[in-house]
């Protein structure tokens, strides 16, 4: 880490702020989203610089006269850093450090820094670390130049420069990193095999970063995930295990924000908390129905969710946030002609909708239900307490021993597992 430590930026403090609005749509970054990105970094900002362009200048990609205009603006308010709402080339943020004399960083060096200050599990830390590596490995060059270390006696030219130097001990540690996250992607992997050897079916919440993922999470699981209203506030994945009445037990996943034009170093990185989206049972794709620019956010959302492989994947959109919609809209699910539930609208601050949301999900997973009569034990106290947990008790008695009678409605799943129980005293299906 000394390497890193040594060549990781200063943190944000004060910064120069520079947005481009291009004429093709394609190009173009949310101005609004920008100042959010900014705030979770937490800089102060001192002006914001916007220009107009059809298409990037190679050198500058603001062209000169505005990267002038740069320059003397970080002069005047003695500012830290440069953010720039864009991505820029090594070269263009090399350019106009040199020129400004000050530190650059591009969109996707701010995401970067948002994810290192959240970043708070084993796996997390590393995953953030080896993106920053990767992309510092292609800003390396010509930075280091001054440092050259001339040969010893007799030497005809420099020796190795400190540049090579820090080239190699980058991807050396690049090396250990991807080794230690193949390791943890490998364990995740044996849990989601077990997982699935239970038959446990995972339903996984993503959408845009700040739409509200941690707080809806923690509705229907009561979870206590750290939630906040900024962007990228929680990045770990967290999994937990909820009982659904007339579905049985399922598994919950938390994962981190999408956002556009995701770094994609970020997306390799976070491969293996990814795959819990391409390997779910139902995707929740969670939309804030107040925010102005959701259908553009709702094909971003798309657009990772084809990248990580999970557009096979069945999918439940709930627009959250409704108490903020101007008309209000109550909470509702809309059905296809089919019956099957297609949106459902909630607000999870203020935990409107969700008992409709938990239905919504659990109506993915009603499968074929068994009618059983079981004798339980006198003895089997904490099993007869799992049965009332299940929620799904038709009767309920004692024989003259006082073991216990119940007739229940299970799925598949739940009657393989109680059937199994030394407890039991007698299980069997009703025809």
């Amino acid at each position: 880490m000394e390497l890193f430590d040594r060549l990781q930026r200063q943190e944000l403090e004060r910064a120069v702020l520079v947005h481009v609005d291009f004429q093709n749509e394609a190009d173009r970054e949310e101005l609004d989203e920008f100042y959010e990105l900014v705030d979770s970094a937490g800089a102060e900002i001192c002006t914001l610089l916007t220009t107009k362009r059809h298409h990037p200048d190679p050198k500058y990609f603001v062209g000169k006269g505005k990267a002038e205009e740069i320059k003397q603006s970080v002069s005047a308010y003695e500012a830290d850093v440069v953010i720039i709402n864009h991505a820029l080339s090594p070269a263009q943020e090399r350019n106009i450090s040199e020129l400004t004399g000050c530190q650059v960083l591009d969109r996707v060096g701010l995401i970067l820094d948002i994810f290192a200050q959240r970043a708070r599990s084993h796996e997390g830390k590393l995953q953030v670390e080896l993106a920053q590596l990767k992309r510092m490995a292609t800003r390396l060059v010509k930075g280091w130049t001054h440092l050259d270390r001339q040969g010893g006696i007799g030497a005809r030219g420099p020796g190795e420069t400190q540049l090579e130097t820090d080239r190699r001990l980058v991807q050396g540690r690049i090396k250990q990193l991807e080794a230690k996250i193949e390791k943890v992607r490998k364990q995740r992997d044996l849990g989601r095999r077990s997982r699935k050897r239970s038959e446990l079916p995972t339903i996984t919440i993503v959408g845009y970063t700040n739409a509200g993922k941690s707080t809806l999470f923690n509705h229907m699981t009561a979870a206590g995930v750290y939630a906040e209203d900024r962007l990228f506030a929680t990045l770990d994945s967290t999994l937990r295990r909820v009982h659904l009445p007339g579905a049985g037990p399922v598994i919950f996943a938390d994962t981190v924000g999408f956002i556009r034009h995701i770094p994609h170093d970020l997306v390799t990185a976070f491969r293996s908390t990814l795959e819990e989206t391409s390997e779910a049972s139902l995707l929740i794709h969670l939309v804030d129905s107040a925010d102005i620019h959701r259908e553009e956010k709702i094909a971003d959302v798309y657009e990772v969710i084809e990248e990580v492989g999970a557009t096979d994947v069945p999918q439940l959109v709930v627009f959250n946030k409704i108490d903020l919609l101007e008309p209000a809209v109550e909470p509702k699910i809309d059905y296809d002609d089919n019956g099957v539930a297609q949106r459902v609208w909630v607000s999870a601050q203020n935990d409107l909708g969700i008992e409709l949301l938990m239905d919504a999900v659990g109506s993915f997973f009603k499968g074929i239900y068994h009618e059983v009569e079981l004798v339980l034990d006198v003895t089997a106290g904490k099993k007869r307490a799992q049965l009332y947990e299940l929620g799904t008790i038709l009767y309920e008695g004692f024989d003259e021993s006082g073991n216990s009678l119940f007739t229940m409605k299970l799925t598949d799943h739940e009657w393989q597992m109680i059937k199994a129980w030394p407890e039991l005293i007698r299980a069997k299906l009703i025809e």
